[in-house]
Order: C-alpha cells, then sequence, then structure tokens
C-alpha cells in the first residue's frame, strides 16, 4: 500500500471564539495548509468533530466545511469518536489515501466548546462516557478523572503533588506557544493549593476547554516529495478501543486501547521506544499523561509519574511530552485536539517549532484519546 505524507500544515489559537462560525473557524486552518502545501483542491476532506450538533446546532459538518471551502462537489464526511475525533479523521484519511482511491486528502479538526458555559458543556462532555450506566449515575469527565486519580495514588501511595511536574512542563512549554490559550508558567508549589475541581482533582489538574482548528494536507509520499521541501512521512497509524465504561474494564489504571495502538503504530513504523524523539500526548488530566505514558511502553505500571518527577518529560528529557503545551496550557478544544497533535509533531520533524523545538526531532508519536481511553488513535511520524 501507499506511504503516505504530510505536505501542508495549518492550525488557529485555542481561545474563546464567540465572535467565530464553525465554518470560519475550520476555513482559517484549512486556508493556512492549502497555502503550506501550495495547492487549490483536494479529492476528498475529512471534519473531525465531537459535539458542535449539541453546543452550536450544526451537524452535517462535512458538507458544511466543503462547500464555504470552495469545494463543492468532493467527497466529504465528519467523523465522530469523542476527544479523540481528529484523530480518528486522520486515520480515516490516511487509509483512503493508502487505498489509492485518494489521491490528496485535507483533515480538519474544528470545535467550539465555549457557545455555551456550566452544565451544558459538562452533560456534552460526559456524553462520551457510558450513558447508560455512567452518565446517568452523575458521572462527569472531571469525576472519571478524580476516580482514575484517587485509585492510582491508593495503589502506589502517592499524593497529589506527586503528579505537579506534568502540568508544570506544560505551562513551561506553553508560554513559549504563541497559539496557547494559557501562556503563563506554573510554580510546583502552587499545584497542590489550586482549587478543586473533582477531589483530588484540581483546576491545574484539568485541561480547559477552548475552541479552535488545525489542518493537515495529506497525499502519497512519493509525490509529496515532488510538491514540498519537507514531507512528513505517517510512518505509522492505528486506532484501537476498550470498554466504554470503567467499570467494565479488568484494570481501570491500564489503558488498553492505548497500549494497543500505540504498539500496531509503532510496529508499522518499525520503530522502538528509543527512537521517539517526542511524544504529543493526551494530557486531558496529569493522571492520564501519568497512564498514556505507562500504556505507550514509556514507563512500568506505577512509575509515569517518576518521568515527571524527574523532568525526564521536558524538552531536554528522555520523553519530551506537551512540547506545545499539551492540552493542559495549549487548551483542549475537544474534537480538534488531535488534530493539533499532529501539526504540532510535524512542526517539530520541520524543524520549525521556534522556541519550543526539540533538538534534532526526526520521529514523533501522537495519541489522542477519547473518553476514558475507550478510543485510542496513535500516529507516528517520521522526517526520514
Amino acid at each position: 500500500m501507499n506511504d503516505v505524507s504530510i505536505i501542508g500544515l495549518g492550525q488557529t489559537e485555542v481561545k474563546e471564539m464567540w465572535s467565530t462560525s464553525i465554518r470560519h473557524l475550520a476555513w482559517y486552518a484549512i486556508e493556512a495548509a492549502l497555502d503550506d502545501a501550495h495547492v487549490s483542491k483536494v479529492d476528498a476532506l475529512f471534519v473531525g468533530n465531537m459535539a458542535t450538533g449539541k453546543l452550536s446546532n450544526q451537524m452535517h459538518l462535512g458538507a458544511l466545511v466543503a462547500d464555504f471551502a470552495g469545494m463543492r462537489g468532493i467527497e466529504a464526511v465528519t467523523v465522530e469518536a469523542a476527544d479523540a475525533s481528529g484523530g480518528a479523521a486522520l486515520r480515516q484519511a490516511v487509509l483512503a489515501v493508502k487505498s489509492g482511491l485518494v489521491e490528496t486528502a485535507l483533515v480538519v479538526g474544528v470545535e467550539k466548546m465555549t457557545d455555551q458555559v456550566g452544565s451544558p458543556v459538562t452533560a456534552v462532555l460526559a456524553s462520551t462516557l457510558d450513558a447508560d450506566y455512567e452518565a446517568i449515575h452523575g458521572l462527569t469527565v472531571a469525576g472519571m478523572g478524580a476516580l482514575l486519580m484517587r485509585r492510582y495514588m491508593h495503589e502506589y501511595g502517592l499524593a497529589v503533588e506527586d503528579f505537579a511536574n506534568f502540568s508544570v512542563n506544560a505551562h513551561t512549554n506553553g508560554a513559549d506557544n504563541p497559539l496557547a490559550m494559557y501562556r503563563n508558567r506554573l510554580k510546583a508549589e502552587r499545584f497542590g493549593n489550586a482549587p478543586p475541581v473533582a477531589t483530588p482533582v484540581s483546576l491545574f489538574d484539568a485541561a480547559p476547554s477552548g475552541d479552535g482548528s488545525a489542518a493537515v494536507i495529506i497525499t502519497r509520499h512519493e509525490r509529496a516529495q515532488d510538491m514540498v521541501p519537507q514531507p512528513v512521512r505517517i510512518a505509522g497509524s492505528a486506532l484501537a478501543t476498550d470498554t466504554l465504561a470503567l467499570h467494565d474494564r479488568k484494570n481501570m489504571l491500564h489503558l488498553r486501547a492505548a497500549e494497543i495502538s500505540a504498539q500496531k503504530a509503532m510496529k508499522a513504523a518499525g520503530v522502538s521506544h528509543d527512537d521517539i524523539d517526542l511524544f504529543e500526548l493526551h494530557d486531558s488530566f496529569t493522571v492520564m499523561a501519568t497512564l498514556s505514558l505507562e500504556a505507550a511502553g514509556f514507563a512500568a505500571p506505577g512509575e509515569g509519574w517518576q518521568l515527571a518527577r524527574d523532568m525526564e518529560i521536558g524538552r531536554n528529557g528522555r520523553i519530551p511530552i506537551s512540547t506545545f503545551g499539551g492540552l493542559k496550557a495549549r487548551g483542549n478544544p475537544g474534537g480538534a485536539t488531535g488534530m493539533y497533535q499532529i501539526v504540532e509533531v510535524a512542526r517539530q520533524l520541520r524543524g520549525q517549532a521556534g522556541d519550543n523545538q526539540i533538538p534534532n526531532a526526526k520521529i514523533g508519536m501522537a495519541q489522542n484519546l477519547g473518553g476514558s481511553g475507550a478510543t485510542a488513535v496513535t500516529h507516528i511520524l517520521s522526517n526520514r
């Protein structure tokens, strides 16, 4: 099957954009990606989105975005997989190009999370959990994070403060990212005193919701080499699922879908953990960053937090994460988050990360999670 490469990148800031419509927001990233790739048309459009139908009363985004972007007539669909919608949209586009049926594909993740506030947003986020057995009893996404964090602390004898450096690292990197929602630096001693969101999860544990869009254009690798000076190859791509409800898992602290998708993507790319120069993981909560490092194989069970304690996750560490601020500081635009991860890894591999640059980055991993980890999409990108 065809190798696939990224030829164009585009993204917007992550912030509150009350006066910007979903179609305009998507177009801003698409226009930047088209300009970056020096192309004017594509064969197919894949839109990653999870909440616009409920928060902005707009569905049918494939046709809407294609129409507004001047691409009427092309194949266009929306892909939904909760918070993993962006990564899942790219996965479908990769399969389409690999099949040979699509030559050039555009993928855009777009989300407006701030059109409403308070309980409506909480309810939409809770719909990514099991409606019949979790959400109906009042479990929220923050509550899910609290359950996981409390269980992890109990199992391994930890305190809240032991997770501080995940947020410290994210904010350190976000401070250097002009597109980040929060660019303030965070001191470790402030982490444990933050206002509670769902005990023991605090304000500094949880990623803020925001509006944003990010896009890439992909095509066959052999074609990409003739089109742009720095194509970024998608060396591995995999999607896996787990039980939707936490209580159905044999071990709630094991992100099985994340493990499976990481293993498959790494095998497809022919790389080991030592080859990976950075890892954009889904740090919706600090405990999810911990569990992702363990599931992806960068740490043994119960030891992911130690990578943060020893700052091995920093830009000069063993496995840099959240290099542009991650969900915690860059912001979490729902179904667009996975595409931000892809754009950020690609920028690192192009050497276009500015103050956030990882020296000599050649291979990067991005992993996008949906809900409590029921969906996991992993991509391995390479500049080789």
